[in-house]
């Protein structure tokens, strides 16, 4: 069974600090959005993917602390690629909808990880799945938490 292409780049990548590096910037350049937010993965396979930005003034808020949205970037990147390398071959996947809670002011260098609520699996027809993402600062405090709604479908 042929792995999807972004564990493939992984697999070769993601055993060195550069190799991440290197996987994070290609990532971002097939989907320039995520780049806004400097992305590293710190790591990927079926059912996990974690990954961290860092507080800089380009992701602040007006209160200093990193903006909401750049917490749904990250969110939505580490679902996205835990959601393809897990999902069986023969499907695709779509992201349908994110709900979120932000608990805590989130500074500093924040940690996201993504897991999925069930295990994915091949059907005739699409099926409804949750991704939840769980951000943590550099105290291990959870900042944010997000359920993501994907679209599971055959491959057409």
């Amino acid at each position: 069974m042929a792995q999807p292409i972004a564990m493939r780049a992984w697999s070769k990548l993601g055993d060195s600090t550069p190799g991440r590096w290197l996987f994070s910037k290609v990532v971002c350049l097939k989907a320039p959005y995520f780049a806004t937010i400097s992305p590293r993965i710190t790591a990927l396979r079926p059912n996990l993917c974690q990954g961290f930005i860092v507080q800089r003034r380009s992701i602040q808020n007006h209160i200093g602390t990193v903006h909401a949205i750049a917490l749904c970037n990250l969110a939505e990147l580490c679902a996205g690629l835990m959601t393809d390398v897990s999902i069986p071959p023969d499907m695709r996947w779509i992201p349908q909808g994110m709900q979120v809670k932000y608990l805590k002011k989130a500074k500093g260098k924040i940690t996201a990880r993504a897991v999925p609520a069930r295990d994915f699996h091949s059907a005739e027809e699409g099926y409804a799945a949750v991704v939840n993402v769980v951000h943590t600062d550099e105290h291990g405090v959870t900042v944010f938490t997000a359920d993501i709604d994907m679209w599971i479908s055959p491959k057409a």
